[in-house]
């Protein structure tokens, strides 16, 4: 369902304006000036949704920064409010935000920057025609590991068995190294440490099982 678009949307965002990277031709040069931290290593989550996984994994983890992306505009504006709410309850300046699509990020972020890329219950696209739409298409596979270090993770959560099992088919045929996998994320040993999405939450709720897959890309 497509979201309603929000009323004064613009200025909205604009008032969140601390916590929003602008323009992301601003990260060819890597993350210096974006936190006040720039020695903390930088995790990217891409699709960040209403964003209570990347508030909640900045105030868990304030050793790390973090950048939550989504390509909606408005559905931004409501993350952003949600982090400047929650802004007290981080004890350091480790997020931020950045409006815009995946496919922008190959060309405007700095090469081997990122140590941990997550893709949370990306949209399954799953009509057959649309593989190479999917977050965990090679394609995309070759974009995470251009902004990877060379020791960095790309995490995945989704509660489509369809698309878990297309990544895994992706990542065997990319030559990626699967380093831990569950089914059943919530019944796993991860499960303590782990920050549940909106759509997660909800679905989870409801008896569905969650898939992950924690995977390093090939050099």
């Amino acid at each position: 369902m497509r979201m309603r678009k929000k009323k004064h949307g613009a200025e909205r965002i604009e008032a969140c304006s601390e916590l929003l990277i602008k323009d992301i031709a601003t990260l060819k040069d890597g993350f210096d000036g974006i936190f006040d931290d720039d020695t903390r290593p930088v995790h990217l989550e891409i699709g960040c949704g209403k964003g209570n996984f990347a508030v909640g994994m900045a105030k868990q983890h304030p050793d790390v920064n973090f950048i939550a992306m989504e390509r909606v505009a408005d559905v931004c504006c409501i993350a952003l409010e949600k982090a400047m709410a929650a802004k007290e309850e981080r004890s350091g300046d480790n997020l931020r935000f950045l409006i815009g699509d995946a496919k922008l990020l190959a060309d405007n972020v700095r090469p081997h920057s990122l140590d941990c890329v997550y893709l949370n219950f990306s949209d399954p696209w799953p009509k057959a025609g649309h593989a190479k739409r999917r977050l965990t298409h090679r394609s995309f596979l070759d974009i995470y590991k251009t902004l990877l270090k060379e020791d960095g993770i790309l995490r995945l959560k989704t509660d489509n068995v369809g698309l878990f099992d297309f990544s895994l088919e992706e990542f065997e045929a990319y030559g990626a190294q699967i380093l831990w996998m569950t089914r059943d994320l919530h019944q796993s040993e991860k499960n303590a440490d782990n920050v549940m999405t909106e759509y997660e939450k909800n679905f989870s709720e409801k008896g569905f099982s969650i898939c992950s897959a924690w995977v390093k890309l090939p050099k």
